[in-house]
């Protein structure tokens, strides 16, 4: 059949062209009832455009719907017939797709013998009759058509397959629309059961054991619990603490919603849990060490002076103002073993430095005065030696003095829990004079034999473990601490971590100026070598590696950080009532530079000790080393007095100082600065106002003036009346006015004041209502100065 067909159309090929020609006229009549191409296919083109604003205004007003209603749940279920013609339909175009395909794939021939058979057929040709459609007279077929009419056929079909197109994704889109407002509507369900389940966790415990690093955000807590994190997020609500998933929670509040949802809270950092466990000891490898040996007492009681007759130096009188300010370490040779003593300041500001040596030590010497008995820094020392359990050896001191009272002193340490040997107790107390070096050597073999008694040991072959005694920067060194030794064997080279620094032992020196490259237990050294000063009474330890120090004590300085934050202070009454009476509590800022992170740490907690409900003092920076250029522009920006302890600025800084107009106050001696800062805080109150009466007038006549309205004629029966102060008429027990004296007169003279038994006429501010017989009190009002151990009214 294939073959007559290839015929038909080769041997028909002239005709057919010459059909096309003659139909030609045809064709341009019948374009003039019809729309010429270009129109048509614009106005297609508006067609299509007019259909697809229809649907998106229609998405629009649906969208709108929804927004006021809310998502809904359709309801219109799938028509059979529909879905079996949707389904006829896609097999259908399949099959088109599928000989589109096949059509690509055939040769060149075949396509252009495909297109003849088409233009063929286009013009009403049948190829299997064999024979070309009739011609009338005119020469045009019936059935021809011109090209102009094909390729409008042709845009006819592009246009429907478009629209049919756009009608399948319309369709589409429904049905997507149909499946997201159900979806919609489950998703509400599911979250109206999920908090109900919220309600009842929350309202039932969950309980457990949680262990938490000091730092975690809401979603670790939330997984340590095993519990949604909007679950625990709404449990914070709860109490009235708003965060986010990622918001870091400090350990109070772990403990309040662990509390409330039944968990017990473990705080543990795995990385230092591992560096600090210790493994026991070998008892094989222990060695007696030296005891370290802690000098307390009262302020210039004669602590330093005992260590001077021990050492056979004078340390006392290079201390400011005969004070210890820092701890001092020393180890000294005692009868051929070594002792290492720690002398710590008496002042009662140092409480903490004192605190922290009575916890690195062994025995504590408890140095009272014959002469001036048991203080309030005795009463304190005697009981930081009692909280850290170790003995306490007493040593009166100032026993040469004439006046010097040692049984008595006695009789007051009995009432401490401190009574001697000697009067049937178990306290050590010997009579010494370090000025004069008597019972220094007694008291000496005391120590030892008590240092024998608690039987110390050590293992030197373990990493070093130890305490920060003091810290500071040192010129050309850097930061530099005073480390004890307390186990181990501290070597030049070690990595380490005290606090949050950690650092490499560059150098370490004796406390007699000497390098040395290790350090056993029991041995204060000065170590260099620390990232930053580390403060008094951290733990010092060496560590596997400098990586595992780095990260713990990055770990601990954003622990740190993170508390000191801006807290949130919650108003009081009195906060209310400066607020609305203009008297916001008054603020003396300070910033703060030491030689030793512990005078930093001492002055701090003075300061905070100071001031009430009006005034206070808010350090804004504080640190160890010199006054430098950035402290003075901190000072500038936030009106601060710059204090130094133990420290200087150079003349750069003086003269920056100057031109930005900030105070710097340099001290060496503690006592004068915690004066200074006094006074100024007392000469920021308020000060009270005090009324003092200067005298009273009787009135015994009235006389009347044009221009100045009524004048009381009075006679002056105690004190005196001056000219414009204050005065207030009484009249029967009652006050009627008070205001001021306006005018003062005796007879035609105006006067400032009239004494005692002489008569005058006064007149009265803005009153005329006077009367014979009423009196005229006369007084002023006195400030007075306040401080700070008064109570404000």
């Amino acid at each position: 059949a294939q073959q007559p067909r290839a015929e038909i159309i080769i041997d028909s090929e002239e005709e057919i062209l010459a059909a096309l020609t003659k139909s030609k006229d045809k064709s341009e009549a019948e374009s003039g009832a019809h729309p010429s191409g270009k129109l048509a296919e614009a106005e297609r083109r508006h067609e299509a455009e007019e259909r697809r604003r229809a649907t998106r205004e229609k998405e629009r007003q649906q969208k709108k719907i929804e927004e006021k209603s809310g998502p809904t749940v359709s309801d219109v279920a799938p028509d059979p017939e529909v879905v079996a013609e949707v389904i006829r339909k896609n097999a259908e175009r399949q099959r088109k797709l599928q000989e589109q395909k096949e059509q690509k794939q055939r040769k060149p021939e075949a396509r252009n013998s495909d297109r003849l058979s088409t233009s063929l057929g286009s013009i009403g040709f049948d190829p299997i009759a064999g024979a070309p459609p009739p011609i009338k007279a005119g020469g045009k077929s019936e059935a021809g058509l011109s090209k102009s009419a094909r390729k409008k056929a042709k845009r006819a079909e592009r246009t429907r397959i478009r629209e049919e197109n756009i009608r399948r994704e319309a369709a589409a889109a429904v049905k997507e629309f149909q499946a997201g407002t159900a979806m919609g509507g489950a998703r509400k369900r599911r979250k109206k059961r999920r908090e109900d389940n919220v309600t009842q966790t929350i309202d039932q415990p969950i309980g457990g054991i949680i262990e938490v690093d000091e730092m975690v955000t809401v979603e670790a807590l939330a997984n340590l619990m095993d519990m949604p994190v909007n679950d625990l997020i709404l449990a914070l609500m709860d109490e009235d603490i708003a965060a986010s998933k990622n918001q870091t929670l400090d350990m109070d509040t772990v403990r309040t919603i662990a509390d409330r949802l039944g968990f017990e809270v473990r705080v543990v950092i795995p990385e230092e849990e591992a560096l600090f466990a210790e493994e026991p000891d070998d008892p094989a490898v222990l060695a007696t060490r030296p005891p370290v040996v802690t000098v307390m007492g009262h302020v210039d009681h004669g602590k330093t002076s005992l260590l001077d007759a021990i050492r056979s130096t004078n340390v006392a009188e290079g201390e400011a103002g005969g004070i210890t300010q820092h701890i001092a370490a020393y180890d000294i040779e005692v009868q051929g073993g070594k002792v290492t003593f720690l002398d710590t300041p008496g002042h009662q500001a140092f409480t903490q430095m004192r605190a922290r040596g009575a916890h690195v030590t062994d025995v504590v010497v408890l140095v009272v005065a014959a002469n001036d008995g048991v203080k309030p820094q005795t009463i304190e020392a005697i009981n930081h030696a009692k909280a850290a359990e170790v003995p306490i050896v007493v040593a009166i001191n100032k026993c040469d003095l004439e006046n010097a009272q040692p049984d008595r002193v006695r009789q007051e340490l009995t009432q401490y829990g401190l009574v001697d040997e000697a009067w049937g107790g178990k306290t050590i107390i010997k009579n010494i004079s370090a000025k004069m070096k008597q019972g220094v050597d007694e008291l000496m073999e005391m120590l030892v034999l008590q240092a024998e008694m608690l039987e110390l040991k050590a293992n030197s072959q373990k990493r070093a473990r130890g305490a920060i005694i003091e810290s500071e920067i040192a010129v050309g060194l850097g930061p530099v601490a005073w480390v004890l030794v307390q186990n181990g064997t501290l070597r030049v080279g070690d990595t380490f971590l005290a606090g949050s620094s950690f650092g490499r032992v560059r150098s370490m020196t004796s406390c007699r100026g000497e390098y040395i490259f290790e350090a056993g237990p029991s041995t204060p050294v000065a170590v260099t070598g620390f990232n930053a000063p580390p403060d008094a009474g951290d733990i010092f330890i060496v560590t596997p590696d400098e990586r595992t120090a780095r990260n713990i004590a990055e770990k601990r300085a954003a622990r740190a950080k993170l508390k000191r934050g801006p807290a949130t202070r919650h108003m009081t009454l009195e906060d209310f009532h400066a607020r609305f009476t203009g008297q916001e509590q008054k603020k003396l800022n300070v910033i703060i530079k030491s030689d030793v992170q512990g005078s930093v740490d001492v002055l701090r907690t003075s300061f905070a000790k100071m001031g009430n409900e009006e005034v206070s003092v808010q350090v804004v920076h504080s640190g160890v080393g010199g006054i430098n250029e950035s402290d003075i522009a901190l000072a500038e920006a936030s009106d601060a007095v710059v204090i130094g302890f133990h420290v200087t600025a150079n003349a750069k800084v003086q003269k920056m100082a100057e031109q930005a107009g900030v105070e710097i106050r340099c001290y060496r001696i503690i006592y004068e600065a915690l004066d200074d800062v006094r006074n100024a805080l007392e000469g920021m109150l308020t000060p009270d106002t005090k009324e003092v009466v200067l005298g009273h007038a009787e009135v015994r006549q009235v006389f009347s003036s044009s221009a100045l309205g009524n004048i009381a004629g009075c006679y002056q029966t105690g004190g005196e009346s001056q000219r414009g102060a204050l005065a207030r008429l009484v009249r029967d027990g009652v006050v009627v006015y008070e205001g001021s004296i306006l005018s003062l007169r005796r007879q035609k003279d105006d006067v400032r004041s009239v004494a005692t038994g002489f008569e005058c006429g006064i007149k009265l501010d803005k009153f005329d209502d006077i009367h014979v017989g009423d009196i005229i009190e006369v007084f002023k009002i006195e400030a007075v100065a306040k401080t700070l151990d008064q109570e404000t009214s």
